[in-house]
């Protein structure tokens, strides 16, 4: 029997499959060495690519928090998931920016947290994606 939401919608019971992505580990070593990002810690940063994600995003990235470091005796670690039926239709140069701006929210420190879309202050993430893209453009 199909499940509903409060809205009457039927919800997609598919079921997330996740592969490890060696291209895109490839291409983000690439991207961190070309453009010089030492605060990224490639050893640190696994890549996987997902198929049957209901979701409007291209790629996400997850973070290891303090907490789970701390229960599991396990180091700062970031997963940069692809969502396969959307990204793998880009051309190569969007596919760098989807994964500049996954790449984005690793703060400096490498501690496992994430930085989030909007911050208030002098520092914004939207300028912090748009310098890496330059970076990135002015490298070919």
């Amino acid at each position: 029997m199909p499940r509903y939401t409060k809205l009457n919608k039927k919800v997609s019971s598919r079921r997330i499959d996740w592969k490890k992505a060696f291209d895109i580990k490839k291409r983000v070593l690439h991207l961190s060495r070309e453009l010089s990002l030492e605060w990224v810690n490639n050893s640190s940063v696994y890549c996987f690519r997902s198929t049957g994600a209901n979701t409007r995003a291209f790629a996400r990235i997850w973070g290891l928090p303090r907490i789970w470091q701390l229960a599991l005796n396990l180091k700062p670690s970031y997963i940069i998931e692809v969502i396969s039926e959307k990204f793998d239709k880009l051309n190569e140069k969007e596919k760098d920016k989807v994964l500049l701006h996954e790449i984005a929210h690793i703060p400096k420190n490498f501690s496992g947290s994430l930085v989030p879309h909007i911050r208030r202050g002098k520092r914004n993430f939207n300028d912090k994606v748009n310098s890496l893209i330059s970076k990135y453009i002015r490298s070919f």
